[in-house]
């Protein structure tokens, strides 16, 4: 039965791998293209590492498996984030397909804060110097 079991997983982790490098080729700017690479690879390898596991059903196999698994879901996401982010302010510019900028007034934003000096939260100090509290 774990066979059978493992045998969908690793089937459904290709396909997912799949999914993903269609995705790099088909969509059109480095933002699609990221989610594609992203979300279906954290797929797919998830599946393929619980085929693994299924696979070899030894005990440290499947904590290696499992812990790359948790590890994998944590930092794919998390650094396509920040990947993006950065080529956002950055880098290319959307692709002419691309209908909701829902980023762009929000970045807009805070450079027109920015431009307009330090912003002064509650509580906060701004004056570069540490206060004497004798």
């Amino acid at each position: 039965m774990s066979e059978i079991i493992g045998a969908s997983a690793l089937l459904i982790g290709a396909f997912f791998m799949f999914v993903a490098s269609l995705g790099l080729v088909r969509l059109p700017d480095v933002y699609t293209r990221m989610h594609a690479a992203t979300k279906a690879t954290t797929f797919g390898m998830g599946g393929i590492l619980i085929a693994t596991s299924l696979a070899f059903q030894d005990a440290e196999i499947t904590t290696q498996s499992l812990l790359a698994l948790v590890f994998l879901f944590l930092t794919a996401p998390t650094s396509a984030h920040l990947i993006a982010r950065a080529a956002y302010k950055n880098g290319p510019d959307l692709s002419s397909r691309t209908t909701i900028d829902e980023y762009g007034p929000y970045l807009q934003e805070m450079k027109a804060g920015e431009a307009d000096g330090p912003s002064h939260h509650a509580g906060t100090e701004n004056s570069g110097t540490i206060p004497d509290n004798r």
